[in-house]
């Protein structure tokens, strides 16, 4: 089985602090890498104090993590500088690149013909967002104006990324695609869910310890209601592996088995189904 892609998250902005704003994009992003195979094994949430991000990112990279998204940070004001952060905990130089400056320029003079902007071309703050971390790759924003950004640093490959969401995806699922298939490769998850009419899980532990010592490869949670509220609980099984034959085996013998160990209980169960990534 190939190694599971190991992957950290750095959520930028003081906002999300705040409450101001909810973190969609970290989650989306669990959920992709999930659906991929990998694993994130990492999320933090950073104010925009350069120092602090580029620790971040320094810190990642020596724990050799093979991807780093960070969202956020890259637009065209004093508190986004989020890509300066990470040429700064990259240990690179950060300096204004052509491609980018003209992705740039180009999607301003888009929306201006669409009608979408007073003006189109370059102004001081707008060409700030083609400034890069020495050796990176601009990535084409389908939906806005800052380019996504890729950057390799030793085994780490750093993803900086747009807070907006539909940026973010429009940049993952477009411009990052190729890149993407070639790191997660034929890697995937497969998940299947069951529901016990139960609504305490110290009933069912000592069927749940089983299976889960029996299948390590298999990810299995119960998912607690409030007390009260309905008197079932769903026990969600998640397997991540490069094969999807494997996988499947795993999940459907972690399931057997713990609707064997529930019936020994005499737990009432059912199939429901699982959630989509």
């Amino acid at each position: 089985m190939a190694q599971q892609v190991r992957v950290e998250i750095l959520s930028i902005g003081n906002e999300l602090l705040r409450g101001e704003i909810l973190d969609t994009n970290t989650q989306w992003m669990c959920q992709l890498v999930n659906s991929r195979g990998g694993e994130v094994v990492r999320v933090t949430v950073l104010p925009d104090i350069k120092e602090e991000i580029a620790a971040a990112v320094q810190a990642a990279i020596d724990r050799e993590v093979d991807l780093l998204f960070t969202s956020g940070g890259l637009g065209p004001t004093e508190d986004d500088l989020s890509l300066a952060a990470v040429a700064q905990g990259a240990g690179v130089a950060f300096e204004l690149d052509d491609q980018a400056r003209e992705m740039v320029r180009q999607r301003y003079d888009d929306f201006f013909a669409q009608g979408v902007m007073d003006e189109g071309g370059l102004n001081p703050f707008r060409e700030k967002m083609a400034w890069l971390p020495k050796g990176a790759e601009p990535l084409y924003n389908p939906s806005g104006t800052a380019p996504g950004v890729h950057l390799r640093v030793g085994k780490t490959s750093i993803i900086s990324l747009p807070g907006v969401p539909p940026e973010l995806k429009g940049i993952i699922n477009e411009s990052l695609a190729p890149f993407l298939d070639a790191l997660f490769g034929s890697g995937g998850s497969f998940t299947r869910m069951i529901t016990v009419r139960c609504n305490d899980e110290s009933i069912m532990a000592p069927a749940l310890s089983r299976v889960v010592a029996e299948y390590p490869q298999v990810y299995i949670k119960s998912l607690a209601r409030p007390l009260g509220e309905a008197p079932e609980l769903d026990i969600l099984f998640t397997a991540t592996s490069a094969e999807p034959r494997e996988r499947e085996l795993w999940v459907n013998g972690a399931v057997a088995n713990l609707q064997d160990g529930l019936t020994e209980l005499g737990l009432k169960h059912w199939q429901k189904e699982a959630p989509n990534p």
